[in-house]
């Protein structure tokens, strides 16, 4: 008869950003130890809040499943002397296995011991492995308490793990397990008993704990919607924000605070930062999307005294607002521009100057780039202003406060000083993406200031050798890369990655031959990752993101070359056009030139192959100028027919060196006329 199996690991507060982890990592170490104990379960979850995490494992079979196995041992003819006795040997392994020499069986020219394993109870399995499920778990920090080894990222406090009805005896740090559970530290009476596993989320809600994280996320939403459609508008609910706060309660109840209209005069981000980033509020606006002096927080109880809790929180926020207010006006006391010459004084990175310096090098570097994609003359203006301007911000009193407000504060000191409208909004979009799933710079400017920032600190880094290993990356560049990527195929933009580093290197000064084939290739490298990556996310064929990846130089365009390539392998003719392609690299390789003499093509299907190569080159170059890469593959599969046609009729490695390398020479033209769009010999043909 299957259970149910609770584990409830009772703890001080543990932080709400790292719960998730904690809560998905236990599901997995737990279906991993019942699947290797051989129990079947009908299905695992976790649930949480700060102060427990639980293990709820649904349908849990009371036993093992008794299981069979025959374990081969020596063959017969050394297990058996010649009258059929027994040899040390097969006594040997039977002993090893268990069993009785005359039990072995015989077949297929070996012996064969046959072993009945009965399965053990469930319970007593548990006893084992449910402490070393909470011994294994691994966190970003870990404290340790007393004289004890054991480390966990808080002090354990209870233990509950029942199995059924039945408690499950074991101790972990002193903690014995049992079948007692805490109650919400103010609404409860406190300790509470569960009967059986299955009452368990039940049982938390008598003593006011919404233990499913899933259903008390939807609590909240609801209830911050409610309270802000109550007060005339519609809360901004962002999900980082609202995940926090769903392992920062318990019991949740929202409740609705204001604070003075004067505030609304500092820019919208001044005050919804400290709202929401340091005091965990959620903002209010109305429904033309202008904030309302109002905000809506969730505290960790019920209803009662909410007039207290509300002003509590609005003397903290208003503190908050106030240091905002003052920060803001001291920085309004100089322009952007003057704020910039302090960056003087601020070291980018050890041996990499100041970012004053950084800022002239981005500006140049956005004049390059500028030039390089063809930008309108304003675009370049523009980006160029604000690479300028770009990091003036760092210095102002406001984002020394704030730090998230780098950028933002920018923007907006950049509006207000005057500067035109798109170079404010360059400003700020440089830093973008700030984080997974944050918007790319839409602006040309903003693009291009983004794309310099990035190269200048890739290739800086680089050059102190901090390329980032393992998972120590502390100037975020994966990051950069993959946000220098993501953009680059949003915006559809066409740049040359080498010529931007080259230009890099030259206003770093960096003039050895060796480090800069160097950089190139380790920058290459680095952005080829970055781009698998993408090209992943978007379900493209590993084969066919190796076929593409010899050439990163242009992203976007390395970008659409796997699209055409996943689409055409998925098709019915690809085989044998494929199949044609690679028989031409082959051979290719054994040539060092593309040069093909017409007069030297003596048989008819080379003639032929070298008409459809002329003709089916000029077609591949106009398509590829014209990003038309199904079209160009289209293109290129013309040359199929006649590529088997020439392999069939003549011999390629002729007598006559001149013709020989002639047909060589013609291989390797085509080669490189398909290399133009993907090295077919990565694709695996099934």
């Amino acid at each position: 008869m299957a259970k149910e199996l609770l584990l409830e690991i009772g703890t001080e507060e543990v932080p709400a950003h790292v719960m998730p982890g904690i809560l998905a990592q236990l599901k997995e170490k737990a279906e991993t130890a019942l699947k290797e104990a051989n129990l079947a379960y009908e299905s695992v979850e976790t649930l949480g809040t700060p102060r427990r995490t639980a293990l709820l494992v649904h349908g849990l079979a009371e036993q093992q499943a008794d299981v069979t196995t025959e374990n081969r041992g020596p063959s017969i003819k050394i297990a058996f002397d010649a009258d059929g006795k027994p040899t040390k040997a097969a006594q040997g392994f039977a002993r090893g296995q268990h069993v009785a020499p005359e039990d072995l069986v015989q077949k297929d020219g070996y012996v064969y011991a046959v072993v009945h394993k009965a399965g053990q109870q469930t319970a007593k399995l548990l006893e084992t492995m449910l402490p070393n499920l909470i011994c294994g778990l691994s966190f970003p920090n870990n404290m340790r308490w007393g004289s004890l080894d054991f480390k966990f990222i808080r002090p354990l406090r209870w233990i509950v793990a029942l199995l059924g009805d039945a408690v499950i005896p074991f101790e972990v740090a002193t903690v014995k397990s049992g079948r007692t559970s805490r109650g919400h530290r103010f609404l409860s009476t406190g300790d509470f008993e569960i009967a059986q596993a299955s009452d368990y989320v039940a049982a938390c809600e008598k003593a006011f704990i919404i233990v499913d994280q899933n259903r008390r996320k939807d609590m909240i939403r609801q209830q911050i919607e409610e309270v802000a459609k109550a007060n005339g508008g519609h809360a901004e609910i962002t999900e980082d924000l609202l995940e926090e706060v769903v392992y920062l309660v318990e019991y949740p109840t929202a409740l609705c605070g204001k604070f003075e209209d004067k505030y609304l005069k500092l820019p919208a981000e001044a005050v919804i930062t400290p709202m929401r980033d340091h005091q965990r509020y959620f903002p209010v606006k109305d429904a033309d999307g202008k904030l309302l002096p109002l905000f809506i927080t969730v505290r960790n109880g019920g209803k009662e005294h909410l007039e207290t809790v509300q002003h509590g929180n609005e003397r903290v926020l208003r503190a908050r607002l106030d240091d905002a207010q003052f920060f803001f006006d001291e920085d309004r006391k100089k322009s952007l521009e003057e704020h910039r010459e302090k960056l003087k004084t601020v070291v980018f990175q050890q041996g990499l100057g100041t970012m004053y310096e950084k800022t002239e090098r981005m500006a140049a570097l956005a004049d390059f780039i500028a030039d390089a994609i063809h930008a309108d003359e304003k675009a370049h203006k523009h980006a160029h202003r604000a690479a300028l301007l770009s990091k003036a911000d760092l210095v102002t009193g406001m984002v020394q406060e704030f730090t998230e407000l780098q950028g933002v504060m920018g923007r907006e000191y950049a509006r207000l000083d005057g500067e035109c409208k798109k170079v404010a909004v360059a400003i700020d979009e440089h830093y973008m993406p700030r984080f997974a799933g944050d918007a790319q710079p839409q602006s040309d400017a903003g693009r291009i200031v983004s794309t310099a920032d990035k190269i200048d600190t890739i290739v800086g880094t680089f050059h102190l050798g901090k390329i980032p290993t393992g998972s120590q990356d502390p100037f975020a560049l994966r990051r950069q890369a993959l946000g220098l990527v993501n953009m680059s195929i949003e915006a559809k933009q066409h740049l040359s990655i080498s010529a931007v580093v080259s230009k890099s290197m030259d206003l770093y000064g960096i003039t050895d031959e060796k480090e800069r084939a160097k950089m190139q290739q380790d920058v290459a490298d680095f952005l080829r990752l970055r781009l698998k990556n993408v090209l992943e996310g978007e379900k493209i064929r590993y084969d066919v993101i190796d076929s593409v990846l010899g050439d990163v130089d242009d992203l976007y365009n390395a970008f659409l070359r796997a699209q055409a390539v996943q689409k055409f392998v998925e098709s019915a003719e690809a085989a044998a056009n494929i199949q044609a392609f690679v028989r031409v690299a082959n051979l290719a390789k054994k040539s060092e030139s593309d040069k093909v003499d017409e007069s030297l093509c003596k048989e008819a299907v080379e003639k032929s192959l070298y008409q459809a190569y002329t003709s089916t080159e000029s077609a591949v170059e106009s398509l590829v100028n014209g990003e038309d890469y199904t079209g160009a593959i289209d293109a290129l599969t013309e040359l199929a027919k006649p590529i088997d046609a020439f392999f069939d009729g003549v011999l390629v490695m002729d007598k006559d060196e001149a013709v020989k390398n002639n047909r060589l020479g013609l291989l390797k033209a085509i080669d490189e006329t398909v290399a133009r769009v993907a090295d077919f010999s990565k694709i695996v043909l099934a």
